[in-house]
């Protein structure tokens, strides 16, 4: 599949929304402390002007395959970010297209002079943590930071 990876606009904030909690539900993980629940997935764009963020969106014609994005989520060391709201259609996986987004968020950490990035997933989402364990992150006994979503139970980082 042809596609292109830019910058998150305004008008792609439903087509997101949708992608991201149809996958919560999709795997059984739309619980409470997730992004599924969480306001601002409504308003990708907006969530990320915010200094030393970034949201990738893959596109295939004119169609929204999906996105992630890296955040300085409040509480995290300094030098480290983390990557969020990483989530494909179904037809857009097993496609070295999650792999795509995520060495974008990487590639725009380091230039931002970020060393470390940590993951907060859910056991229920295995295929993206195959996605994460093959990319090089380990596993933490504990999360970081303060990410408000309390409804993850894997954390991982990667130094990059």
């Amino acid at each position: 599949m042809d596609y292109i990876i830019r910058n998150i606009e305004p008008g792609d904030n439903p087509s997101l929304a949708k992608i991201i909690r149809s996958s919560l539900e999709e795997f059984k993980a739309n619980k409470k402390g997730t992004v599924y629940y969480d306001e601002s997935t409504d308003h990708l764009s907006d969530l990320f002007k915010t200094t030393g963020s970034r949201y990738f969106v893959a596109f295939a014609g004119n169609k929204v395959l999906g996105g992630a994005g890296i955040f300085p989520t409040e509480g995290l060391p300094e030098g480290m970010s983390e990557l969020v709201k990483m989530y494909l259609l179904p037809e857009a996986r097993g496609l070295g297209i999650g792999s795509a987004l995520i060495n974008e968020c990487i590639k725009f950490a380091k230039s931002i002079g970020i060393h470390t990035i940590y993951i907060e997933t859910l056991p229920e989402l295995s295929t993206a943590v195959k996605v994460y364990e093959h990319l090089g992150f380990r596993y933490l006994d504990k999360p970081m930071g303060d990410s408000k979503h309390c409804g993850c139970s894997l954390w991982m980082i990667k130094h990059v």
